[in-house]
């Protein structure tokens, strides 16, 4: 279809609309997707205040209560204002989108000097990337000013290694650990490349807190060359979370092992792969990343989940079950953990008992956690174009080792 307009402003007024809107008052260009929340990156939070029940929590959901909509800007945000505590951190597993009675905001209003505050469950950084957009449409000085708080929150909580633990301030858990899990560590990183990039909606940052935030982008970098994996003279992929001292990689939960791990790596290759003009170490830690991928998939294996009798424990209500099931057509998949040593794939149970197949985990943690990924995919499919950009001898030298074989 070809649409023809009266005269040029009328064909300019119709990009805007297609492209985004046009502030007349403050003559500033505001892209359509400023215009509406990103629910998405709450949903993990929403679901444990509504799914999952845990007795620290200030307030706790009320049955039937509604939510706001994404178009609500303003409301949403003194919400996102309202959860933040006074150290400039959020906690986690709320609903940003609930609307709450006057007496469950009294609750958090007092609960202000509380620093339960955390990166966990794409937390604190998705917060303040939704504040930075709605300042961006509303200019409210209240969103830029818990933004700027947050920021302040993120370069106190980093270690001088570049690394950050999953809560801050530190408790004394495994939550102290580099974390890699859960988008802790590349959930702030991404937030940070966003504002070394320029992007629109971080125009409100002022030059001094920049240069911080940059010199912490560069400092995480550092700190995910360092904690990349060198297994059998080769380097592999990451492990889920590192102790903040020795950079090893440890326990978590009783469930997570120190071991190589698919999912959070493919998060961690993706944005390495981000960085525009990569230097050499970058470069050789994305290639590396890449060749375990391609040597830790499964073919031939698919993971299905069933119904099942209803298994009620202390942790969780399960209706369903998982189960392997070969199937020569399936798409590749990788195992979430893969043994330090023997790069064997492995699986665990609480109380750290490691076991080799799916099959041996207890019905509660086989069914309540994600023990296999197709997350490095997204990885092996960018990477051709990417290797052709940024390493280009290495790509000729592969197709000519192919061309050979």
């Amino acid at each position: 279809m070809i649409l023809k307009f009266k005269s040029v402003a009328t064909a300019f007024s119709a990009a805007f609309l297609l492209l985004g809107f046009h502030d007349v008052c403050a003559q500033t260009y505001i892209p359509v997707s400023f215009s509406v929340v990103d629910t998405a990156v709450f949903q993990d939070a929403a679901h444990h205040w509504y799914d999952i029940v845990e007795k620290e929590r200030v307030i706790n959901p009320q049955k039937e209560r509604p939510r706001y909509k994404p178009t609500q800007l303003s409301l949403i945000a003194d919400n996102i204002v309202l959860y933040q505590k006074n150290n400039g951190g959020w906690p986690k597993n709320y609903d940003m989108l609930a609307i709450l009675t006057p007496e469950q905001k009294d609750s958090l209003i007092k609960a202000k000097d509380q620093e339960n505050t955390t990166f966990d469950n794409q937390n604190t950084y998705s917060q303040i990337a939704c504040l930075a957009k709605i300042y961006f449409v509303t200019k409210s000085e209240e969103y830029k000013k818990a933004a700027l708080k947050g920021l302040d929150y993120i370069l106190a909580a980093q270690y001088s290694n570049g690394g950050w633990p999953q809560y801050y301030p530190l408790q004394k858990n495994y939550s102290r650990f580099i974390t890699y899990n859960d988008d802790v560590f590349s959930g702030v990183m991404k937030l940070l490349k966003d504002i070394r990039d320029n992007k629109l909606q971080y125009n409100f940052i002022d030059d001094n807190r920049r240069e911080k935030l940059a010199k912490a982008f560069d400092k995480g970098i550092q700190c995910i060359l360092k904690t990349q994996l060198n297994s059998r003279s080769n380097y592999t992929a990451w492990g889920q979370q590192y102790d903040e001292k020795s950079l090893m990689p440890v326990w978590a939960r009783s469930f997570e092992p120190p071991a190589i791990s698919n999912s959070e790596s493919a998060d961690v290759t993706l944005l390495l792969m981000s960085i525009n003009k990569p230097d050499k170490k970058v470069i050789a830690a994305v290639q590396n990343a890449v060749k375990w991928f391609n040597a830790s998939k499964i073919l031939g294996t698919r993971v299905e989940t069933v119904q099942a009798q209803l298994d009620t424990n202390e942790y969780t209500i399960s209706k369903n079950d998982k189960t392997v099931i070969r199937d020569e057509f399936a798409a590749p998949i990788w195992a979430r953990y893969h043994e330090l040593k023997t790069h064997r794939p492995l699986f665990c149970d609480r109380g750290q008992k490691i076991v080799y197949s799916l099959a041996e985990v207890s019905r509660e943690r086989r069914d309540g956690y994600a023990w296999y990924t197709y997350e490095p995919q997204k990885v092996l499919n960018r990477y051709h174009v990417w290797q052709k950009k940024w390493a280009p001898e290495e790509n000729v030298l592969e197709e000519q080792m192919v061309a050979k074989e």
